[in-house]
């Protein structure tokens, strides 16, 4: 068995979750995996035999937190906005130059006649937002508005 990627959380009324990874880049993309979970059968898209297709995300911050809320905030709205079946966010390059950070990234979805949507999210809510860094790894942590 693999190492845990993310976890539900028990929240009152919205969603709430923690991705891991050992590096920034890894719980991000492990967070949009679980954002993604939440609105998609992400296991049945991804086993489809349809070609996968992507869309760029691009982001800039001023810290790290507000870099992967955007991300995860963006991926929301591209994937609502453009009705993709997206089930996988990829990073390709992070970089940090004057004080500023610039993420870019691949959201992946395949073209199906299927509508693999489960549930509609708002938003992730800043409230509760963060970042958690360590010598043993990277956690983020969300709430998502159902």
């Amino acid at each position: 068995m693999g190492k845990r990627r993310f976890r539900y959380l028990k929240h009152m009324a919205d969603v709430e979750f923690e991705a891991y990874g050992d590096s920034f880049e890894e719980a991000l993309e492990n967070a949009a995996l679980a954002l993604l979970g939440i609105v998609l059968d992400t296991k049945k898209l991804s086993a489809l035999g349809n070609p996968s297709r992507s869309l760029k995300i691009i982001e800039k911050a001023g810290n790290i937190e507000n870099l992967a809320w955007f991300v995860l905030q963006d991926i929301v709205t591209k994937r609502s906005s453009l009705y993709l079946n997206a089930f996988s966010f990829k990073v390709e390059h992070l970089k940090k130059s004057a004080g500023r950070f610039t993420i870019e990234g691949r959201l992946f979805y395949k073209d199906t006649d299927r509508d693999y949507t489960m549930l509609d999210i708002k938003a992730v809510t800043p409230s509760g937002f963060a970042v958690l860094r360590s010598e043993s790894g990277c956690t983020i942590r969300a709430i998502v508005d159902v």
